[in-house]
């Protein structure tokens, strides 16, 4: 495979996921203030302090670039290439005191995810996807499982509390469907489709920065990423927020007829 993302901008990524790391470790098990955003959903003095970092640290290394961030919202959004930041992805769990969160770093370059880092500052486990290398976890690298029938599957969600009408309908049919299901991880899920563990995860109702570092990671192991009818994913919202990665094609297909309600 040939890298098609230069070194100066994977360099950078780390840095950024280091920078992250460093304000989030500290306050993991720290008293915290939490507000509700408009939507009701949480957020911490910690997500804003990391989005503000990485946004600083952008604008003084790239700044052409634009950014597209969960607190912050969106600048420079027809720059070639765009920076999308989700600080802390999982904040109701970082609330907890769980470790099933995530700073989720992407890079779109003409719209199209080309590289993501996916880093839990917690348990220092860092995966990497990079557009034409493969994808690594803490440098080591990590493929999907060949695990072809649902039967047989190992799917994860965060929360049946995301799926309403005909997506809480899908989520059933994949719940009846598979082998076994597991709840929380947020995008640490898609994570383990990249290292194997976990042949499906889904979601509905996520946003742009909830998936875009995602992308890479799961097709550079070897895996699919896409809508729950196919569609790419691009800076451009996903249709209902719907996203579905499998640890490979005829699993994606048996995921999305039966989120269908075909076959």
């Amino acid at each position: 495979m040939t890298e098609t993302v230069g070194r100066d901008l994977v360099e950078f990524a780390h840095l950024l996921a280091d920078a992250a790391g460093g304000i989030v470790r500290p306050a993991a098990r720290a008293r915290r203030t939490v507000h509700r955003k408009a939507d009701a959903s949480p957020v911490t003095e910690v997500d804003r302090a990391v989005e503000t970092r990485l946004r600083e640290m952008i604008a003084a290394r790239f700044p052409d670039h634009g950014v597209m961030g969960e607190e912050f919202g969106g600048e420079r959004l027809d720059a070639e290439h765009v920076w999308v930041l989700d600080p802390i992805d999982g904040t109701k769990a970082f609330m907890a005191g769980l470790p099933m969160y995530a700073t989720l770093i992407g890079l779109a370059r003409g719209g199209r995810p080309v590289l993501g880092v996916i880093d839990q500052p917690a348990t220092r486990e860092r995966w990497t996807g990079i557009d034409g290398s493969r994808a690594r976890r803490n440098g080591e690298r990590v493929h999907t499982n060949a695990c072809e029938r649902l039967g047989d599957a190992l799917v994860c969600t965060t929360s049946h509390e995301y799926y309403e009408g005909e997506d809480a309908h899908a989520l059933r049919r994949i719940i009846s469907g598979s082998a076994w299901m597991v709840y929380g991880a947020n995008g640490l899920a898609f994570a383990q489709v990249a290292g194997g563990f976990v042949d499906v995860a889904l979601e509905a109702g996520v946003g742009v920065y909830d998936y875009c570092a995602l992308v890479p990671v799961v097709e550079n192991a070897g895996g699919v990423m896409t809508g729950w009818r196919g569609e790419p994913l691009t800076l451009d919202p996903a249709p209902g927020g719907r996203i579905l990665a499998s640890g490979n094609r005829v699993m994606h297909e048996a995921a999305m007829n039966c989120l269908a309600g075909a076959g």
